[in-house]
């Protein structure tokens, strides 16, 4: 009967924090400790919503910077467990040799340097829930040992043959094509069968562009209130070479150079020279041979096309440099480009 209670009681509180997040979100264009309006946004906060209550594994995808840990915690913050720990490594910055250890634990003398007994990740988000970062990068070996832990929900610490029952809600992130990543032997298809239960794709900080001036402000305020300066905020021209920017290190390159900025400035506002030496662009002026006009009617799609195509022409098929001034990433042009190969609409020659 008092478990009946006590799950009653998660759940009430579960709603309670889903109804304060969508108040947040109305009021002040955030959800959790993730921020932005746009269309593409909006979609994430509903995934989170559906997925978090429940105890699925969720497989978190999308370029580097772009806020996957963020989402990862905004799970565990919506969930039951929102109470118990919640426990992130990066796979990519273990050494191999030591990263078993890290995950399983290791009993004393189990390996040299094993002075003490040491409880693994596992063992430490016991009850609430583990964020394997870049997951693609874990070792294949140590990928199977994952999948018997995950299977059998007990983990043995190394030098020990005592398996200890776990219960924790596993989420994983990374910055590959998971089913690229499986066909390059990097991934386990197995694995990702259990991880990949609800898949979360962040887009790119360049599909979110309407999120940037939201965006951009919170990080001032924030990072402001982190080093001790006063509260700042953007002047208009600061925001305009933000938005013309590429960022091709999304919301992490974001905020490394308002954080840069926020300590220099000695003024309220933050203005475009706080962002130097930082390579923040602005978009060059156009001369009239590089326009591009079309008649009244012309289907989105096919404007899109000719732009795209137009501006490889003027930067010589320079994608790199034909993303920055089209504003989107270059997985993005990439993408794009291959669909109209696909649709016959563009050949390799060009």
């Amino acid at each position: 009967m008092s478990s009946t209670l006590d799950h009653a009681d998660e759940l009430e509180q579960t709603r309670r924090e889903n109804e304060m997040l969508r108040r947040q979100l109305q009021e002040h264009g955030a959800f959790g400790e993730l921020v932005g309006t746009s269309e593409p946004i909006r979609k994430i906060y509903t995934l989170i919503e559906q997925v978090a209550p429940s105890s699925a594994s969720v497989l978190i995808t999308g370029e580097s910077g772009t806020g996957k840990e963020l989402v990862a915690r905004t799970i565990h913050r919506m969930s039951p467990r929102r109470d118990r720990p919640f426990v992130a490594i990066n796979c990519s910055a273990i050494p191999e040799t030591l990263m078993e250890s890290e995950l399983f634990g290791h009993e004393k003398g189990a390996f040299t340097g094993a002075a003490s007994r040491r409880p693994g990740c596992f063992e430490l988000a016991d009850t609430g829930t583990l964020l394997l970062d870049e997951i693609g990068e874990m070792p294949p070996l140590l990928q199977a040992k994952l999948l018997r832990v995950i299977e059998e929900r007990a983990v043995r610490r190394l030098g020990s043959r005592k398996e200890i029952p776990i219960d924790v809600r596993l989420l994983a992130a990374t910055n590959r094509y998971p089913h690229q990543a499986v066909e390059e032997g990097k991934l386990r298809g197995d694995l990702l069968y259990r991880l990949n239960v609800f898949g979360i794709h962040l887009p790119p900080l360049a599909e979110r562009k309407e999120d940037l001036p939201l965006l951009a402000q919170h990080l001032v305020t924030q990072l402001a209130q982190k080093h001790g300066r006063p509260a700042r905020f953007l002047s208009r021209a600061a925001l305009d070479a933000l938005q013309f920017h590429a960022w091709p290190g999304n919301i992490r390159e974001l905020r490394n150079v308002i954080e840069r900025a926020v300590i220099i400035c000695s003024s309220e506002q933050v203005e475009r020279h706080h962002f130097a030496p930082y390579p923040i662009e602005q978009r060059e002026r156009l001369r009239n041979e590089d326009t591009l006009t079309l008649p009244v009617g012309t289907p989105l799609e096919e404007v899109e096309r000719q732009m795209i195509m137009r501006t490889l022409q003027k930067t010589k098929n320079n994608k790199t440099r034909a993303a920055e001034l089209l504003g989107i990433s270059l997985k993005t042009l990439h993408n794009k480009l291959n669909l109209y190969r696909e649709r016959g609409l563009l050949h390799d020659e060009e």
